[in-house]
């Protein structure tokens, strides 16, 4: 077994690059900026010294909200060459949401974009932990009505040098390289604590499948773990990524030809939403050549003729677990499976007491590694919660598995409350909650339904108050201006009670997804084709 070492981790990868190959394009943008190797981490010395001198040190969670974009990885390496660990937020967060997830982070320090403050200060006094807010692209005249100190762009970088910053640190594969937030189950979401041990692990899945010299199409988010993966691995190679800030299906092949991009990271969904695209003569005629992709789409085997792909990668992981499971696509492909188990991972299925459960036979995926600190470190501010995930010295997926006697493993079902939408985990206890905030609310309950772009969609059934005359689109449009958009139900059904078992009173929702979408549901996708067509 190799060992990880600190030269292996992204901020000492990048250091070496700027030496080695200080003129190779690292970073470029479909704006058309470009940033070598060396602008990157001289880029992340200035961030490091510039959040030195906002009182940023060793230890500290710094929130950062900036979009897909150079600076939000300049942010995240200059967190990490002070010890300080980025908690990454989804640009979509608002309200309730926004609120708890800045609470439980516990930072001092918070980075947004002018665009978003107007979310932040609807929830501004609700977060007194929260100290200082820094505006990377601030206009002169930044609001004042923040309790929280603003800092614009000029005094966050005024005079702030390129040289090592006086707190600098090597990052070790023990440190927090960051917190991703993850669904809950029977709770609110939690906060992924994610040592670069094992980001090293996840960015060995891109590097292996996309091979070295490649041109990496980056669309994936920034406060996911795709985001941060394709950057880790992009450097690890020392190869370049084209960068646009969200998924265009438009845009992809376009911008696929002109910056002769090679290899792609990307979800079922997307790759369903490219082949709906009428066909074209010259389809074939473009220098993408592998792809990692998860969930397999039905119809992968066309796209991948039809695009001329020779190679595709697919995996299972999470946020908490990496990607233990990885196989390259067979021809005609397995769409069931999900791959083989990699080396440096152990996995069981297993019944309800932990106990192995026969091949074929479904259980829950249970997961530990050989090499320590490349699985996660537990959840931000959550022992209890840490505890119960890693009972008997396994980290418990709540997800529901089998396997062949060939090694296949094969994902069946989620035992765990949670969605999946568009690439984004949703959780159903967040979606009941803010829909109960509704004064006509009873009683509801969020599930998953299929999607015809694969995946899921989110339906919630609900029992209003007594006399209410609430309807599909009175809740819809109430929650469009509280929820983000990946999480706002498409089909709404108003129901008289919600099924539940006599001992413990749990809503059975699994007798809700086998009842799924009936002639009584309402379909915002149908009400609203315009919301549709950008969702």
């Amino acid at each position: 077994m190799r060992w990880i070492q600190p030269d292996d981790l992204l901020p000492q990868v990048l250091r070496r690059h700027a030496a080695d190959r200080p003129d190779s394009v690292f970073l470029r943008h479909v704006d058309g900026t470009v940033q070598t190797y060396q602008q990157t981490y001289e880029a992340s010395l200035q961030w490091a010294n510039a959040l030195h001198r906002m009182g940023v040190r060793r230890g500290d969670t710094v929130l950062n909200m900036l979009p897909n974009s150079f600076e939000t990885y300049h942010a995240w390496v200059g967190l990490a060459w002070l010890g300080a660990i980025e908690v990454p937020l989804n640009s979509a967060y608002q309200g309730r949401l926004l609120r708890y997830t800045v609470q439980t982070s516990a930072a001092r320090v918070m980075l947004v974009p002018q665009l978003l403050l107007p979310r932040l200060a609807e929830i501004a006094d609700e977060v007194p932990t929260l100290e200082t807010v820094i505006v990377p692209d601030g206009a002169p005249g930044l609001p004042a009505n923040l309790p929280q100190r603003v800092i614009g762009p000029s005094e966050f970088f005024d005079a702030v040098t390129t040289d090592d910053p006086a707190g600098i640190i090597e990052p070790q594969p023990w440190d927090i390289a960051c917190v991703i937030w993850t669904s809950g189950t029977t709770g609110p979401s939690k906060g992924v604590r994610l040592p670069w041990a094992e980001l090293y692990r996840f960015n060995e899945v891109v590097t292996g499948t996309a091979g070295t010299g490649a041109v990496h199409y980056h669309f994936m988010p920034p406060f996911h773990i795709g985001g941060k993966l394709i950057v880790y691995a992009t450097a690890s190679q020392g190869d370049s990524i084209v960068l646009r800030e969200v998924f265009s299906s438009s845009n992809f092949w376009p911008d696929v030809r002109e910056y002769g991009c090679t290899h792609v990271n990307i979800q079922g969904p997307m790759v369903q939403m490219l082949l709906n695209a009428p066909p074209a003569p010259d389809d074939a005629d473009n220098p993408l050549r592998t792809m990692g992709c998860a969930p397999l789409p039905p119809d992968l085997a066309e796209f991948r003729r039809r695009f001329a792909i020779e190679s595709t990668n697919t995996y299972y992981g999470q946020t908490e677990i990496g990607l233990p499971f990885v196989s390259t696509v067979s021809d005609p492909p397995n769409l069931a499976s999900c791959g083989r188990l990699r080396d440096g991972y152990q996995a069981r299925i297993v019944d309800e007491h932990d106990y192995p459960v026969p091949d074929g036979q479904v259980g829950e995926l249970i997961v530990r590694t050989d090499h320590p600190w490349t699985m996660n470190a537990g959840y931000l501010g959550m022992p209890n919660e840490t505890a119960d995930a890693w009972r008997n010295g396994w980290f418990h997926t709540g997800d529901a598995f089998r396997v062949d006697p060939d090694g296949n493993y094969y994902f069946v079902d989620r035992f765990k409350d949670a969605l999946r939408r568009r690439g984004e985990n949703i959780s159903s206890f967040e979606v009941e909650s803010q829909v109960c905030e509704h004064p006509d609310v009873l009683e509801t309950a969020a599930i998953a339904v299929p999607s015809e772009l694969g995946e899921d969609d989110v339906m919630v059934l609900v029992v209003r108050v007594a006399e209410s005359s609430l309807d599909g689109p009175e809740l819809s449009g109430w929650l469009t201006e509280r929820m983000p958009k990946f999480m706002r139900p498409r089909y709404i059904e108003f129901v008289d009670a919600l099924p539940k078992t006599d001992a413990t009173l749990r809503t059975q929702k699994a007798e809700l997804r086998a009842r799924g979408v009936t002639a009584a549901t309402w379909d915002r996708d149908a009400a609203d084709p315009v919301d549709h067509a950008t969702t």
